[in-house]
């Protein structure tokens, strides 16, 4: 078992330049975001582009280091396993401060294979998402396919016309597969032939440049995930589970609210579940999310000098959420503890109120 051992505020960028300073067939299944904190992201979960390969990051964690409200530090052992349970998901902040985690390292080839695919409306963008619902949780282990939707120029880059019905709307296909580009053309062909893979979209790097791939960095500035540094921008997140494939009719109505100022850049993700996570348990950690089909999470940005805009900034993605309302899990609403999603379980925004009141 290959161990690393990690303090609360480092960074997933540090955590995976460190790991591949070590050695280029290790890896771990945390985070995209390599300014993410390691202390708030692995106590809540914590997911990216191994999930399907090794779950979650909070299911890699094998001992903590805490400090309790009475001050003391306690590892796993003096802690006890309903508190170690509890600091896998259900938010380290709640229960203490976390000084430090002990994590278990995962295998990785040497080479890997990635792709990044844009499909338009014209492209059957719509056909192709709904198609993905039903194959890509279903994929083996190795293969993680996840979607990034919203409009062309933003997720491409390429300018496109600001004036209503002519803004150009789509999907990004991301892929990360442990294994090289002639298996992945085979898997590809057999089960999705829809979205059109050939051998020139692919690319095998190893698991690092993966990571910074996926960021849309350069994938030999691996300094880049040093930098702690967070750009100066506003972002609502919010996120939803789905258990049921969502009709083609209502992935076509979700396009509509990307047609909109606010729309502009606010990518719509979705990130398939199966694999590992659909074979550890529903309890085995506080995170109750793992036998739904995929992960939904709408962000929203919006600049500084457009502060004054930001009541509009959300209520454009409360409405793109309130949209998904009938598509998504409701028994009850479920959303990712680590978005913090402030719309959530507020009452009494103006007024007094109590745990009683604010309890499901």
């Amino acid at each position: 078992m290959l161990m690393q051992k990690l303090h609360g505020s480092a960074t997933l960028g540090i955590l995976y330049y460190r790991i591949a300073e070590k050695s280029p067939t290790l890896a771990f299944p945390a985070g995209f975001c390599p300014t993410v904190g390691i202390g708030g992201h692995l106590s809540g979960g914590g997911y990216g582009s191994l999930l399907r390969k090794y779950g979650l990051a909070a299911d890699n964690i094998i001992d903590a280091r805490i400090v309790d409200v009475k001050g003391r530090i306690l590892n796993r052992k003096s802690m006890g396993e309903d508190l170690f349970w509890a600091i896998r998901g259900g938010g380290g902040g709640s229960f203490g401060v976390i000084v430090s985690f002990k994590i278990q390292l995962v295998d990785v080839p040497e080479k890997i294979t990635v792709f990044n695919i844009h499909r338009t409306l014209q492209q059957n963008a719509t056909q192709l998402i709904h198609r993905w619902q039903y194959i890509a949780p279903k994929f083996e282990k190795d293969l993680h396919l996840f979607i990034n939707a919203g409009r062309t120029s933003y997720l491409t880059g390429v300018n496109s016309s600001q004036e209503g019905m002519n803004i150009s709307l789509g999907a990004s296909f991301y892929s990360l597969f442990l294994g090289r580009v002639d298996r992945l053309l085979s898997l590809m062909q057999e089960s999705f032939p829809e979205l059109g893979l050939v051998q020139e979209d692919c690319i095998e790097m190893s698991w690092i440049q993966s990571a910074l791939f996926l960021q849309g960095f350069p994938i030999d500035s691996r300094e880049i995930l040093l930098n702690r540094t967070i750009p100066k921008t506003n972002v609502k997140v919010k996120s939803n589970y789905v258990q049921s494939p969502i009709p083609a009719k209502g992935i076509e109505g979700i396009w509509r609210f990307f047609y909109e100022r606010e729309g502009e850049k606010s990518p719509l993700l979705m990130f398939p579940y199966g694999g590992r996570m659909a074979e550890i348990s529903v309890s085995e950690t506080p995170y109750p999310h793992r036998n739904n089909l995929f992960h939904m999470s709408n962000l929203v940005y919006w600049q500084e000098e457009e502060a004054q805009n930001t009541e509009k900034y959300l209520s454009w993605s409360s409405r793109l959420y309130n949209y998904l309302t009938s598509y998504v899990e409701n028994s009850p609403r479920a959303s990712y503890f680590n978005y913090r999603d402030l719309d959530l379980g507020v009452n009494n925004p103006k007024g007094k109120t109590s745990y009683a009141q604010a309890s499901i």
